[in-house]
């Protein structure tokens, strides 16, 4: 669905025009649609019917607590890296059963916090993580609940810096060790073997990549049956990529549907972690044009937010559509680079663009911007982090405050005699 529509050349979140937020909460700021979210939830996860499956949101696409308190009440789990990703999860009203643990570096205090929590499974991605965890388990007197995260070395065709599968990826345990590790893991004492998984990238725009690392996996399980190592889940991570531009990516239907054709009368409980496809189209970033110039025939437009605030053109070169809020009046296209404050080259949201004639005041909204958003965000040149505000209908919620300069230097000191 789209939450984003024009009314009178006016940009909508649902029922609230874009420059009422803009005046209430000042530029810039993030602006998420409920009513998407919902609907992105349903679509996915009653996709797949009947299918014994759980659907894990991947808290990093978007870890607002109103947003996973959006998920939880929806009967969501959680796809966690951090002890603070799960410290976020319990407040908004997860159940720690319902989450998963990945991640290539937990750290023994991480570790023990989860266990305590009594979360459903770790996705370990080393054999030295898998030993340290055995023996927290042991100072707990409790016996870890594991999935060995595989590398299936499967080419997700993706961008190389979101891509996780392949062998020269930092993450999982290569495919051919992982029987051998699995049997390591299961004499362990403290180790209780639950499932497999792998996740091989973000964005996937094709089925193909994800079937064939379900083929491989699929086997695997096949394996360690035979081996007498019974696994309760299979958890095949996220990924599934969404429409920034041009791309057609399968829709959760079509990616469900192939699944279930793959896993039916398996006996396994399927864990997906889509982040994204939940959240991605269901936001948007505002900005306000601070000046316009060109230099030699290159036009400028300077906007107040920056890379801090939104990193992902800087970091990855990435497309997001940049909308004018309000279209008024007709205007002539230019090439134009759209950049902030920062002091960085790289500060920008966008280079050559064709976009409508820019001045000082408009408004604008980056589209896309509900995943890897905010929760990437940085307080760079001391730029306090922006506003995160949640549309529902009619009515609007600041779910998060803009931070103050108060705020970023309250935490630090000046010692005496420096």
């Amino acid at each position: 669905m789209n939450s984003f529509t024009y009314r009178d050349d006016i940009l909508y979140a649902e029922e609230i025009s874009l420059p009422r937020l803009a005046e209430a909460v000042t530029t810039p700021f993030y602006c998420y649609s409920h009513a998407h979210l919902v609907a992105q939830i349903a679509a996915f996860d009653g996709s797949f019917g009947d299918l014994p499956h759980l659907t894990c949101f991947s808290v990093k696409a978007n870890s607002n607590l109103a947003v996973l308190a959006i998920m939880a009440r929806r009967g969501l789990g959680f796809d966690i890296v951090s002890g603070g990703e799960l410290a976020r999860c319990l407040a908004a009203g997860a159940e720690a059963a319902k989450i998963v643990y990945s991640g290539v570096g937990k750290t023994w205090g991480e570790m023990r916090q989860a266990l305590e929590a009594k979360i459903r499974c770790f996705n370990v991605e080393s054999p030295g993580e898998l030993d340290i965890l055995n023996q927290v388990a042991g100072e707990i007197g409790v016996k870890a609940p594991i999935a060995l995260r595989v590398n299936p070395d499967v080419d997700p065709q993706t961008h190389p810096y979101i891509s996780t599968g392949l062998k020269e990826n930092k993450f999982g345990i290569a495919y051919e060790a992982a029987l051998a590790e699995y049997q390591r893991a299961a004499a362990m004492e403290h180790i209780a073997v639950v499932g497999v998984d792998c996740h091989i990238g973000s964005q996937l725009t094709k089925l193909t990549p994800f079937l064939d690392a379900l083929d491989r996996v699929l086997a695997l399980v096949d394996e360690l049956r035979a081996a007498g190592i019974q696994v309760r889940d299979l958890d095949i991570g996220g990924g599934l990529g969404i429409v920034y531009k041009d791309e057609a990516p399968p829709s959760p239907e079509e990616y469900a549907q192939a699944i279930r054709d793959k896993v039916a009368k398996r006996g396994l409980t399927m864990i997906f972690e889509p982040g994204r496809v939940l959240v991605g189209n269901g936001g948007c970033f505002v900005t306000k044009v601070l000046y316009t110039k060109e230099n030699q025939g290159k036009r400028f437009a300077i906007v107040d937010g920056a890379m801090n605030d939104l990193v992902r053109p800087a970091l990855y070169n990435a497309y997001q559509e940049i909308r004018l809020v309000r279209r008024n009046g007709v205007r002539p296209m230019c090439a134009t680079d759209v950049v902030g404050p920062i002091c960085e080259s790289g500060d920008f949201f966008a280079r050559n663009r064709e976009l409508p004639e820019l001045h000082p005041g408009d408004l604008l909204a980056v589209m896309s911007a509900g995943a890897y958003g905010f929760s990437m965000a940085s307080t760079y040149n001391t730029r306090p982090r922006v506003p995160e505000v949640l549309v529902k209908g009619d009515r609007f919620h600041i779910v998060r405050p803009r931070e103050t300069v108060e705020q970023l230097l309250a935490g630090e000191n000046i010692p005496d005699g420096i």
